[in-house]
C-alpha cells in the first residue's frame, strides 16, 4: 500500500507548482520522483475515470490542508508530541515550524521508511523537530513500539490518521482507535479522514485491480461524532465541501445528499 503514498506525494507535488496552493511541500517532488510518478501523465482513461481521479486528488489536498491546520492548532495549545499513523510520505517534520521540544513519531512498516529515508538522504535535508520512526505494522503491537520509541503517554498528543482508516476492517478501526485512546492524555488532539458515505459504492466498485479504490473497505459510521464520543472523544466533523469553500476551493458540482463529514478534529477530555 505505500506506493499509494508515493502517489499522494505526486498529488501534492502538483498542488505546490500553484501560485494558490493551499500548502508548500518541497520533498513532495522528489517521492514522486523516485516511486517513478514524476514527471508523468495519468494513462488514457475515459471521462468518468478522469472525474474519480481528479475528485480523490482534490480530497488529498483539502485534507492536506486541514490537518496542517489541526497540527498548527494543537501546537499553539501546548501539544509537544505528535504521532503520524501510516506516515508514508508524509513530510510534515520537514515543512512545518514546530516550536522547540516537539518530538514527531512516523508509525510505518520498514518498507516506505526505508524508501523514505533514501529519498530523505538524497535531498539532504534537516527535520525541524526530533523525528523519530517506528517500524511496525499498525496490525501487531504498534503501541509497545511506539512507547519503546519514547512516546509518553501522560503527556497530550497529536494523532493524525491519514487517509488511512478506509483501508482498515471495521473491526480493525474499532481496534485502532481504542489503543489511541489508551495512550492519549486529556488534551490529546486526533485528526482523523474517513470514507464518507458511499464512497466505496461511487469509486471502488468499478476500481482497476491493485489501485488504491480497490483497496477501499470502510465507510465512516453515520454519526462519526457520536462514534467518537463513545471513546472519550469531543470530535467536530466538517464536510470535504465545507472545508474546500473555506479554504477558497469551492465545489462548483451540485451537492448530493448532504451526509456527516469525513473530515474529523477531536479533542480528549
Amino acid at each position: 500500500m505505500w506506493a499509494t503514498a508515493v502517489g499522494v506525494a505526486r498529488v501534492r507535488a502538483l498542488e505546490t507548482e500553484r501560485e494558490d496552493a493551499l500548502f508548500r511541500d518541497p520533498l513532495a517532488q522528489a517521492f514522486a520522483a523516485a516511486g517513478g510518478l514524476w514527471p508523468s501523465s495519468p494513462p488514457p482513461e475515459d471521462e468518468a475515470a478522469r472525474r474519480r481521479r481528479l475528485a480523490v486528488s482534490f480530497s488529498i489536498v483539502i485534507r492536506t490542508k486541514f490537518l496542517d491546520d489541526l497540527l498548527l492548532q494543537a501546537s499553539a495549545s501546548g501539544v509537544r508530541q505528535v504521532v503520524l499513523l501510516g506516515a508514508g510520505m508524509d513530510s510534515r517534520a520537514f515543512r512545518t515550524d514546530w516550536p522547540d521540544g516537539t518530538r514527531l513519531f512516523e508509525v510505518d512498516t520498514a518498507a516506505p521508511l526505508d524508501f523514505k529515508a533514501s529519498v530523505l538522504r538524497q535531498e539532504g535535508v534537516v527535520a525541524r523537530c526530533e523525528r523519530i520512526t517506528v517500524a511496525v505494522d499498525l496490525r501487531e503491537d504498534w503501541p509497545g513500539a511506539l512507547a519503546a520509541a519514547g512516546h509518553d503517554p501522560t503527556v497530550p498528543t497529536a494523532w493524525i490518521a491519514e487517509g488511512l482508516l478506509i483501508y482498515l476492517p471495521q473491526d480493525a478501526v474499532e481496534l485502532l482507535l481504542a489503543r489511541i485512546s489508551a495512550q492519549s492524555a486529556a488534551g490529546s488532539r486526533m485528526g482523523l479522514t474517513l470514507g464518507s458515505r458511499g464512497v466505496i459504492e461511487r469509486f471502488g466498485a468499478d476500481a482497476v485491480p491493485g489501485s488504491a479504490a480497490s483497496m477501499w473497505v470502510s465507510e465512516m459510521p453515520d454519526d462519526p461524532v457520536g462514534w467518537l464520543a463513545g471513546h472519550g472523544w469531543e470530535a467536530h466533523s466538517r464536510t470535504l465541501r465545507e472545508c474546500a469553500t473555506a479554504y477558497g476551493r469551492p465545489i462548483s458540482t451540485p451537492p448530493r445528499e448532504e451526509r456527516p463529514g469525513g473530515l474529523i478534529a477531536a479533542l480528549r477530555r
